[in-house]
């Protein structure tokens, strides 16, 4: 006899993982621009006041919250659009194909953070925390 997973229990931990698992390769992407780390944008950081510079402090902080599970769907809305955004100004121009424009990575946070918009945070964050009222 199989077994079934009940999805009032796994499903939400296992949200709550991939949220933090992504969370956490986003906020890379973040840090790599305001700080140059990890290689950064040719080893130092870009002007606050730039594109990029903005892209860096959406990253960061975004992705500190979506590691959080703090302001979850909020955030995944404006992160989903940063995406969206980076991919047609960035990426699009270099050609339609994501393998050779470089724009999977864009495309696969965009539609990640439109999964967070509706699924919400998971059993393991602060919104649900908050919700209890933890």
């Amino acid at each position: 006899m199989a077994t079934s997973i009940t999805t009032s229990s796994s499903e939400s931990y296992v949200l709550s993982l991939l949220r933090i698992v992504a969370g956490l390769l986003f906020i890379c992407h973040g840090l790599q621009k305001l700080f140059g780390m990890f290689g950064g944008m040719g080893g130092h950081a870009v002007r606050l006041a730039s594109l990029l510079g903005v892209a860096g402090i959406l990253e960061t902080v975004g992705g500190a919250l979506i590691i959080l599970g703090l302001f979850t769907r909020p955030v995944a809305f404006i992160l989903c659009g940063e995406m969206a955004v980076a991919f047609f100004r960035a990426h699009l121009p270099r050609g339609w194909l994501p393998l050779k424009n470089g724009g999977e990575l864009p495309i696969l946070y965009c539609f990640l953070f439109l999964y967070l918009i509706f699924a919400g945070a998971g059993a393991i964050s602060l919104d649900a925390m908050r919700r209890k009222g933890v």
